[in-house]
């Protein structure tokens, strides 16, 4: 079976500076190393297959986010290379792909429009999401004035309906209520049994044993476990 994600060799290094003065010395003179390098991911590689539900752990800092960045082109890996083969559809922050100006509704045909889908494509998925996010009035007014709980339920209504073959999940769910968590985690099971690709980062163990199967374990930048559940 082909993989649908493949990394290889992949790190990600930040230039680190101690003073911001630095910042602009280094840009007048490029010969001038003003930085340390910090190594957010070190030399990773792996690949996920159709079908398979990844549970992603560590300490904060231990490269979590910065991966699942790379693999969805938020952030340019330093080196390696990562292949994907299918549509990728994301929760990484809260309001990423929302314009905080715009309403619920429409940011809802953004989101869409983002990942490829016509407005008529939208409009068919269109109650399913606003039904799934269950807000209420809320989804005609600015999602500027949305609590955290009610932007992660319109984000994630929004990412399950594009139809994609990878969901990604950064730790944004841990702010909904617990029906809502209930509600998402059922629909992680539909997509298990659609045979979806699930990537899912999550402090709390009890998550990660109950919806994923291959657990994979980040230490300072580093995978140093890859397996079982």
């Amino acid at each position: 079976m082909e993989p649908i994600i493949s990394v290889n060799n992949l790190s990600k290094r930040y230039k680190v500076f101690g003073r911001k003065k630095d910042v602009i010395v280094e840009a007048l003179f490029p010969k001038a190393n003003r930085h340390t390098l910090f190594t957010a991911v070190d030399n990773m590689t792996f690949d996920v297959f159709p079908g398979e539900s990844v549970g992603i752990i560590g300490c904060n800092g231990a490269g979590k986010s910065t991966l699942l960045k790379m693999i969805t082109g938020v952030v340019s890996p330093t080196e390696g290379s990562i292949k994907i083969n299918g549509r990728v559809s994301s929760l990484l922050e809260l309001g990423t792909a929302f314009n905080p100006e715009l309403t619920g509704i429409e940011n809802i045909y953004q989101h869409g429009q983002i990942f490829g889908l016509t407005n008529d494509e939208i409009k068919a998925r269109e109650q399913e999401i606003i039904d799934f996010a269950d807000i209420g009035d809320h989804i005609n007014q600015p999602v500027k004035t949305y609590s955290s709980g009610m932007f992660a339920r319109l984000a994630f209504a929004c990412a399950i309906n594009v139809d994609p073959d990878i969901l990604i999940v950064d730790e944004v769910l841990s702010v909904g209520d617990m029906a809502f968590q209930m509600k998402c985690f059922k629909k992680f099971e539909q997509f298990k049994e659609r045979k979806k690709t699930i990537l899912f980062v999550s402090h709390n163990v009890n998550d990660i044993l109950t919806n994923c199967s291959r657990v994979m374990i980040l230490q300072q930048g580093k995978c140093i476990f890859d397996g079982d559940a």
